[in-house]
């Protein structure tokens, strides 16, 4: 007996974007309120000016269902015509059950459902995870969400971190199509470094506090600006793209230093564009590539099916990076 597999392999691309980006627009005056801090030494860190905070009524769930709709609709695709529904999160509500298949279950789909958990890097897992099951022919279409609520994991009291996180949800419906639209991913992790990004207190041991996001600041920037070029000339390699190539870089949304220096790094020439939607949304981790990709093609610094770089790194520390062309929009 033999077994039955598919064996054409096909090309896979992004075939539309949706996004949600809470309503409620946080200052940095208002983040000041709390901590001890100004709008000017914020800026002058990390390039954020606003960001979005959920409200209580915009649950997780709830936002990447809302960026999955939008999805659905601009590809013209189906939720009954899914195989597969990735999240990308690192603040669910909850450990067990997983979000995806509720998000699923909310949009009307019984797919295979599951979440991933890389940190900021979230989002291109994912992505590459869509890629290889639509291009194995395992599934046709596959739904791709990052979403955080990150506002609800922190310590308003932190200079390290309550200035810099905000919540968000992007998402990208992953098919077949007549050219490669996702080039292959440069990835890994360094977990000898896990401790720059952290949760404290963790969830073992009896305690009643909630838990919040931790990070080390100078370490993650002495890291990602230097070791992300080195990815992100591994995926360039990979696609058979050089940086004169590219129309728009767009790397998780960190740090608007941390962007320029590994812009810099890379050596990107000025005709390509490059994503600075931190400055508007903060840093919303594995939301921020989709949000930023969504930025740039409605503001018309990119448009769909521009070659674009995507990069992201964080918690894991785990990173990613692939060369893409950009989907369609609303």
């Amino acid at each position: 007996m033999t077994i039955l597999q598919a064996t054409e392999l096909t090309h896979a691309a992004m075939l539309g974007l949706g996004v949600y980006r809470p309503e409620r627009v946080v200052t940095n005056e208002e983040i000041c309120e709390v901590l001890d801090s100004t709008d000017e030494w914020i800026q002058s860190r990390s390039g954020i000016k606003t960001r979005r905070f959920a409200g209580p009524d915009e649950t997780l769930i709830g936002m990447a269902t809302a960026a999955a709709e939008r999805a659905l609709a601009v590809s013209g695709v189906t939720a009954d015509q899914l195989g597969c529904v990735i999240v990308a999160t690192s603040t669910h509500p909850e450990h067990t059950p997983a979000s995806a298949p509720q998000v699923a279950t909310g949009l009307g789909s019984t797919a295979a459902a599951f979440d991933v958990s890389a940190g900021c890097a979230g989002f291109c897992h994912a992505l590459n995870l869509a890629s290889a099951m639509v291009r194995a022919g395992a599934e046709k279409y596959v739904l791709v969400i990052g979403v955080e609520q990150l506002s609800r994991f922190m310590d308003p009291t932190d200079r390290g971190t309550a200035f810099i996180f905000a919540d968000g949800a992007g998402a990208v419906v992953v098919g077949p199509a007549d050219a490669t639209g996702i080039g292959p991913t440069a990835w890994g992790s360094d977990g000898a470094q896990a401790g720059v990004i952290t949760q404290s207190p963790s969830c073992l041991g009896a305690h009643t506090d909630t838990p919040v996001v931790q990070m080390e600041g100078t370490a993650v920037f002495r890291w990602a600006p230097f070791a992300m070029a080195e990815v992100a000339h591994s995926a360039l390699a990979a696609a058979g793209v050089s940086v004169d190539d590219l129309d728009a870089f767009i790397p998780h949304q960190a740090n608007l230093r941390i962007t320029q220096t590994l812009s810099r790094n890379i050596k990107l020439p000025e005709s390509v564009a490059i994503a600075t939607d931190v400055i508007d949304s903060g840093n919303t981790s594995a939301a921020s590539v989709p949000l930023a990709m969504e930025a740039m093609l409605a503001s018309g610094q990119a448009k769909e099916g521009d070659l674009a770089l995507l990069i992201a790194f964080g918690a894991g520390l785990s990173y990613a990076g692939q060369v893409v062309t950009l989907p369609p929009i609303e």
